[in-house]
């Protein structure tokens, strides 16, 4: 499967553009087939640089693994091999062993990921060719775009172009000890505000959360391991790997049919539903020990010397200040891609969208052939699955489905 591209090059097969789970969990399944793959990437980039250290993952054990075809090292192996406390369900998978884990996956199954920056990803007459910052050249017939959701970090247009030193997304911290005797406000109601506020408290910061919600809504936790659920809250509350309910149930284990909907219809189920609610475990980490502005909309940022003021209007009308040294955006992700400034504007125009990200067959493919999508940006196509790792292992056996019928 490997030819002369028009420079002279080599022509891969298959070129995947990112390390963390989905870019992975394909790498094996191709390479499990004898498909040459070449992977780019920082491996679990997202998970060991940009979230927040000592967070725990949203989603339950059982769901957090990495998918090689065999199912030989799920987490589960990984905690059993390494004498960590391991559960289904009911145990927070803390952010560290997460990502041990998924390195000894990437050691395991794509020990040759290429950590290289992509600055470029062009037509080319065998396929695409890839640009790298070191100004070398890749030629793939196919490429797999896998880049997670560190791309597309969303900030909210009252805090967009301050300083970094005075306002950043959540994702910009892995160590928040330097925040330690500082005055910071987190702004948002979701998963990665209250995440980061409960770190934030832990490593000494004076923390605010200012959010429009009146109440946090923390999810629901798990049943209790010593009381089996009943045949009757089974059939009626199903628990999947990317929530709790007949929704998830049916986003979770048929996103073919998803695929199916009309578009608006899955446009805002992906809006709508599974949004960044904080997790159970996180609500006695945050309620008495951070400061609540909650019902609270930003009127105003401006700088205050080294600081930042906040204009704050609560739903009732009143007004309030509040002076901080640094604002963090606890604001999330949306997917979108002009975001993926690496893509040649002619190429990005060719793709077909759905909402702002690309409208994908049911291999993952876009309209221009032999390009791929899988991950979050994948959402809006196959829905909220592809906005969890528990996603990967669907994306893969279609990717890898969609490449075993061509040539």
């Amino acid at each position: 499967m490997t030819g002369n591209g028009t420079s002279g090059s080599k022509v891969t097969d298959v070129a995947i553009i990112g390390a963390g789970p989905y870019g992975l969990s394909l790498a094996a399944h191709l390479r499990s087939l004898g498909r040459e793959t070449r992977v780019f990437g920082d491996p679990m980039k997202l998970w060991r640089k940009h979230m927040p250290k000592g967070m725990h993952l949203k989603s339950e054990g059982f769901a957090s693994s990495l998918y090689d075809p065999g199912a030989t090292f799920t987490l589960a192996h990984f905690c059993a091999e390494n004498s960590i406390a391991y559960a289904d369900i009911g145990l927070p998978v803390a952010l560290d062993t997460f990502s041990r884990y998924g390195m000894a996956f990437q050691s395991r199954f794509v020990p040759d990921v290429e950590n290289r920056i992509v600055t470029g990803l062009h037509r080319h007459p065998d396929g695409f060719e890839i640009d790298f910052a070191d100004g070398e050249v890749v030629v793939a017939r196919r490429v797999v775009v896998a880049v997670g959701v560190a791309h597309f970090a969303y900030m909210p247009p009252e805090l967009d172009g301050f300083p970094a030193d005075l306002v950043s997304h959540s994702s910009h911290h892995h160590e928040l000890d330097k925040f330690a005797g500082l005055e910071v406000a987190v702004i948002g109601a979701g998963a990665s505000a209250i995440d980061i506020a409960a770190l934030l408290h832990a490593a000494g910061a004076n923390t605010s959360l200012v959010a429009r919600v009146r109440q946090l809504a923390f999810q629901n936790p798990p049943d209790p391991p010593d009381k089996p659920r009943s045949l009757k809250q089974r059939v009626r509350w199903p628990i999947t790997g990317i929530g709790h309910g007949w929704k998830s149930y049916l986003c979770a284990e048929m996103p073919l049919v998803f695929r199916h909907l009309p578009e608006s219809t899955r446009l805002n189920i992906v809006r709508t539903h599974l949004g960044p609610a904080p997790c159970w475990f996180t609500k006695d980490e945050v309620v008495g020990k951070v400061a609540m502005h909650l019902g609270t909309s930003i009127e105003k940022v401006e700088p205050d010397g080294n600081r930042v003021r906040l204009h704050l209007r609560g739903s009732d009308g009143t007004m309030e200040e509040l002076v901080v040294d640094h604002v963090i955006a606890g604001t999330g992700y949306r997917p979108d891609l002009r975001r993926l400034a690496f893509i040649q504007d002619d190429l990005r125009e060719s793709i077909a969208l759905v909402g702002q990200t690309p409208s994908l067959s049911s291999n993952f493919e876009s309209s221009v052939p032999g390009l791929y999508f899988v991950g979050p940006i994948s959402a809006n196509t196959f829905g909220p699955l592809s906005r969890f790792a528990y996603g990967a292992g669907f994306a893969s056996q279609r990717v890898v489905g969609g490449i075993a019928t061509t040539h």
